[in-house]
């Protein structure tokens, strides 16, 4: 069973008022709290208790997996492996995502390294949500580690937010992309306070024809900090791109450290990288429709991060 606070955050990192349909795997404070399987995929929790494994079947389509994890005890640590090996033609939405309420003095933290193997043709939809909240004084830390390995014409979908709560973040994803797969990574983030974030991103186009897109859109409040490394290796006739847009305010500090190497004559490949503050005229403009400058700036910002 779980407590009200627990139920709050699973809300705000997997979008669930009720038990989910499909499979899932429920992480509360370091245990399982609710998994149901399906015909199709099945969820099996590795032999040393470090993680779980999760199992689609080849052709599997329209299902989902749900695999939240919510820390609500001051002072636990854990790090969890969770594997996926996606069938191939298979097309399946995984829903991830780690909230930590920390009401008390020791840091809470969650390291999450998920491994996807993903079969021919196959196609995933990935969104992972990062939440903190609670009035302690211990920090809410997490580290996830993502690792993609695309097999010949499949397609990747990763949606990654983290815009609440929390007090540092090391975001660390690899993947090796195969002839004909199509790989694409949005990223929204927003840190304030004395928030630390670095996101860090590491793809190899190893196959004719294979494509990358990562995208990062930021905002950094306050005396927060923000570290942006994105890079893209063309072994192939490939096309890639990265892309960080990023709004600064306060105090903040932002860094953006985009990479490309061109391993092929035929690998193209682009970035672009924009730093900047919020122009006057837009916070002019809504406080004319009656918009206090706090209020015009939230507004900006939340759309912004859409």
């Amino acid at each position: 069973m779980m407590d009200e606070i627990q139920k709050t955050i699973l809300e705000q990192v997997a979008d669930l008022h009720s038990v989910p349909e499909g499979a899932y795997n429920i992480r509360a404070n370091g245990k399982t709290a609710g998994r149901n399987t399906t015909a199709n995929i099945d969820i099996i929790s590795k032999e040393d208790g470090s993680g779980i494994d999760i199992r689609i079947k080849p052709g599997t389509k329209h299902e989902s997996v749900h695999i939240p994890v919510v820390l609500s005890e001051s002072g636990l640590k854990e790090t969890v492996y969770n594997d996926f090996y996606i069938g191939d033609d298979a097309d399946v939405v995984i829903v991830a995502g780690c909230g930590i309420d920390n009401c008390g003095n020791q840091d809470s933290e969650h390291d999450g390294i998920h491994r996807f193997f993903v079969g021919k043709n196959a196609r995933v939809k990935y969104v992972e949500k990062h939440y903190g909240s609670g009035n302690g004084k211990g920090e809410r830390i997490l580290n996830p580690v993502t690792e993609i390995t695309m097999d010949e014409g499949s397609y990747v979908e990763m949606e990654m937010t983290q815009i609440k709560g929390v007090d540092s973040t090391i975001r660390t994803t690899k993947a090796d992309v195969a002839a004909g797969a199509k790989l694409i990574i949005r990223e929204r983030l927003l840190t304030h306070g004395h928030q630390s974030a670095v996101s860090s991103f590491d793809v190899n186009l190893n196959g004719e024809d294979a494509s990358a897109n990562v995208i990062s859109r930021s905002v950094a409040k306050e005396d927060s900090y923000q570290k942006f490394i994105s890079t893209i290796n063309g072994n192939a006739k490939c096309a890639g791109h990265t892309e960080c847009d990023a709004i600064i305010m306060d105090n903040a500090k932002i860094s953006a450290v985009p990479e490309l190497t061109a391993n092929n004559p035929d690998a193209a490949l682009i970035h672009e990288a924009a730093i900047g503050k919020i122009a006057g005229e837009q916070i002019i403009k809504l406080m004319t429709l009656g918009l206090t400058e706090e209020e015009a700036e939230a507004q900006i910002v939340n759309g912004f991060l859409k």
